[in-house]
């Protein structure tokens, strides 16, 4: 008895419906670029990610059945995430923080991963089929598993581009049992040409090798994930970000075709969400941090990682209006804040301070 075939134009109708702007489907196979991506862990570019190197983070890379036994295919969704707007007298502003613009909203794991299970249970309702799904949670390569599944190309800066809609896009998969009646194309593995703007932009040169990402020269890993204190050496070169990191997307040539989004959740509320005053971050507490940053992405840093952020954006303004605030953090009650803090007080202090506008 044969094994009933999902229909791949059904399902893709039904992702697009519940508000999916991209879907692609692939056999469940291993990525193909696995061996890459073992490398680049043996060289130590994961810097202190220590969980993308645990075995069993491995064994699910290796083989997809390690997730879901019966796995039979992968349905890879996208939704676009940027924000159109008038933003870049803000985002260029030395005295406000820089965030990324996939955080400019609330925080797509809480939107994608309820849908996608409604997407798999409306799946269910069609036919019997384990599943399980993810949010940049899974031990996947999503990108790659997205580029097999016909949703785009991987750029020199290791994004998934779209030929027709950039970069700016996340992403989530669903693991079935299911098979279907038919399979997407795999996109083409590059469509870069000879383009090598992003790894010439990068502010602290964190491409080694075109494809390749050292976390450990990376802005966001450092704004985002990393715990510690973040090297001396770079943070000249991190200019007034403070969650994340847009220049290798921003200067790609494809983002001309990027198409706003259609996500109401993905639209700032306020400029606390785009640019805020470094003067305003720098007086964060834990109750203000909350109040503004609950529910989005920048929420998962917490305040004292958020505030070590802004010290270092304030000690690259050359502004010497912020040492008062500054001065005080130095004080504060957890290590990373204070260190951030005495660094730019120092830096500041050694150089011709910046006339501007009175502090707001």
């Amino acid at each position: 008895m044969g094994v009933a075939l999902a229909s791949s134009a059904q399902v893709k109708a039904q992702a697009h419906a519940l508000g999916f702007t991209l879907v692609g489907i692939t056999p469940a196979q291993p990525s193909p670029t696995l061996w890459a991506y073992e490398r680049w862990l043996a060289a130590g570019m994961h810097a202190e990610m220590d969980y993308m190197a645990r075995p069993d983070r491995l064994a699910r890379r290796r083989d997809l059945r390690a997730i879901l036994p019966n796995v039979r295919s992968l349905v890879v969704v996208g939704v676009d995430y940027r924000a159109v707007g008038a933003f870049d007298a803000l985002l260029n502003d030395p005295m406000r923080g820089r965030i990324a613009s996939y955080a400019w909203g609330l925080d797509y794991h809480d939107l994608l991963t309820p849908r996608l299970r409604v997407f798999a249970e409306w799946l269910a309702g069609l036919l019997a089929h384990d599943h399980a799904e993810y949010v940049d949670t899974g031990a996947l390569l999503e990108r790659s598993h997205a580029q097999q599944a016909g949703l785009g190309f991987i750029g020199k800066n290791t994004m998934l581009i779209h030929p027709r809609r950039g970069s700016y896009v996340v992403l989530g998969e669903m693991l079935t049992s299911a098979a279907f009646d038919a399979y997407d194309t795999p996109h083409r593995a590059t469509m870069c040409g000879t383009c090598a703007r992003c790894l010439h932009a990068c502010p602290t040169n964190a491409f080694p090798q075109p494809y390749v990402l050292d976390a450990r020269r990376c802005i966001s890993y450092h704004t985002i994930e990393n715990k510690g204190h973040i090297p001396e050496e770079l943070r000249p070169q991190f200019g007034n970000w403070v969650f994340g990191c847009d220049v290798c997307q921003d200067v790609c040539p494809f983002q001309r075709f990027a198409a706003p989004t259609q996500e109401a959740a993905f639209v700032p509320a306020d400029v606390w969400r785009i640019a805020p005053p470094l003067v305003d971050l720098l007086a964060l507490d834990d109750e203000a941090f909350a109040a503004h940053y609950r529910g989005t992405p920048i929420y998962r840093a917490k305040r004292a990682r958020f505030v070590r952020n802004a010290c270092i954006a304030a000690g690259n303004s050359g502004e010497a209006r912020l040492l008062p605030a500054l001065a005080s953090l130095r004080e504060d009650t957890n290590p990373l804040v204070r260190e951030a803090a005495a660094w730019a007080v120092e830096r500041l202090t050694r150089r011709e301070p910046t006339v501007g506008r009175p502090l707001p």
